[in-house]
């Protein structure tokens, strides 16, 4: 063995020795790695791709994320293309901390070969999986057999739409792919079986096939395949033919400028709203220029009440909706009756819609009732607070003037609490603490 064999073999004894880089087997241990500013460099360098949590002990939501990086992270070592998970203390590394910029916590960073891209996903376990595994996976995957497409379905799982391109060149969607990366899994099948046809329900090629299995659907595209159609074609089925309204499903629609047929009934797992629901699946495959959501009172009450439905309501009801305080009712279409062909109904409630026939009115708001409980309530207030100021005038005039007056001026205590109280609310992603040079 020559010296030069010796020297390089004592050189990656070393590098595995250091604190922060790890051999291809301990990454895979799934524990998350304690960083600091002596062996940061060193670890996003030896991983092709790292998870890093910036935070701070101080803070509540960092606390809460960390157990959700626990469960993570082991899973995300165990993937094919593995993800290492580590955190840094940013409140006590702060020169790392300058370095990314990082003024809020938690703040994650997924470094990708050593090239820091914001993490803006979810942050429960599961749902961090599926993007992180979205993010490291390959534009477009090659699928070879029949075999490999259900691998392939299988290991990227239910949260995002899976688009296949049969008999497709993998070219002509990798732009498009690229695009919307973040938001759907696209493959490209080169060889495949009659069964891999019946399967997926198409019936010549190139065909490019999008299901959502969390909702069981599925639509097929024959072309044509330029860019103008196919983006269109891919764009709107990013999301179901029929969404059911949630926190989640309101997010992905933040990005679609479409106009929303909201559909209100009173519980969306009877059997005469999943007939319902049907419907509004073939009635969305024919408009597609609209996007076709509803909600169950039962699901998400608050939801349903802020477009007026409440006891009084006939339901099914049905409203066109923006996405901002507006929304229209069809003149003469408000409701379903549920003794008539509901399909005639839609119908011609769309047609209501493209003539124009409709009646504008504004999402829910406070009563007057609620004014008034506001009103009494903050009358209570100015009372209270009227009299304390009285008592506290009365107090001071009786108080020699050279005195300290502790009661007025050392109160940063409780600003500072309600800063902190503030900063620890469920609605903020992370928390920002304003430092002192």
């Amino acid at each position: 063995m020559s010296w030069l064999s010796i020297l390089w073999g004592l050189l990656l004894l070393l590098c595995i020795l250091k604190p922060g880089i790890r051999s291809s087997a301990d990454r895979l241990d799934g524990r998350v790695l304690e960083l600091d500013d002596s062996n940061f460099d060193s670890a996003i360098s030896s991983f092709d791709y790292i998870l890093v949590d910036f935070y701070a002990p101080w803070c509540g939501h960092c606390q809460r994320l960390s157990p959700q990086l626990d469960e993570a992270a082991p899973i995300l070592a165990g993937l094919k293309d593995p993800i290492a998970v580590a955190k840094l203390n940013a409140d006590k590394f702060t020169t790392v901390a300058r370095k990314y910029e990082i003024d809020g916590y938690p703040t994650l960073k997924l470094f990708k070969r050593g090239v820091p891209v914001d993490y803006h996903g979810p942050r429960k376990a599961h749902k961090l999986v599926s993007h992180l595994k979205k993010i490291v996976s390959p534009d477009v995957s090659i699928l070879g057999s029949d075999s490999a497409i259900s691998d392939f379905v299988e290991a990227v799982g239910t949260y995002f739409p899976i688009y296949i391109g049969f008999g497709l060149d993998e070219m002509v969607i990798s732009h498009l792919a690229i695009k919307y990366k973040r938001k759907a899994w696209f493959s490209v099948a080169k060889d495949f079986s009659e069964d891999a046809m019946v399967l997926y329900d198409f019936d010549k090629v190139p065909a490019l096939v999008v299901f959502h299995p969390n909702y069981n659907q599925q639509s097929v595209f024959y072309g044509p395949f330029e860019d103008e159609f196919l983006g269109d074609f891919i764009k709107q089925n990013l999301i179901p033919l029929a969404v059911p309204m949630n926190r989640e499903t309101l997010k992905l629609l933040s990005d679609d400028d479409r106009k929303i047929v909201l559909t209100i009934m009173e519980d969306e797992n009877e059997e005469k709203s999943q007939k319902l629901i049907k419907l509004l699946k073939a009635a969305a495959s024919a408009n597609r220029d609209l996007v076709f959501g509803y909600v169950g009172v039962k699901q998400w009450d608050e939801f349903a009440n802020t477009f007026g439905a409440n006891e009084d309501t006939n339901f099914p009801k049905l409203i066109i909706w923006n996405g901002d305080e507006q929304y229209f009712t069809v003149i003469g279409y408000e409701s379903l009756d549920e003794e008539e062909d509901q399909s005639s109904q839609i119908s011609r409630f769309l047609e209501g819609y493209r003539e124009g026939r409709m009646e504008k009115k504004m999402i829910k708001g406070p009563s007057f009732m609620d004014y008034m409980n506001v009103i009494s309530i903050a009358a209570v207030f100015i009372i209270v607070f009227l009299v304390a100021i009285l008592m506290l005038i009365r107090r001071l005039s009786t108080h020699d003037d050279n005195k300290p007056r502790k009661d007025i001026y050392d109160d940063d205590d409780d600003d500072e609490g309600e800063e902190e109280s503030s900063a620890e609310s469920p609605e903020s992603d992370y928390e920002v603490r304003k430092k002192e040079d």
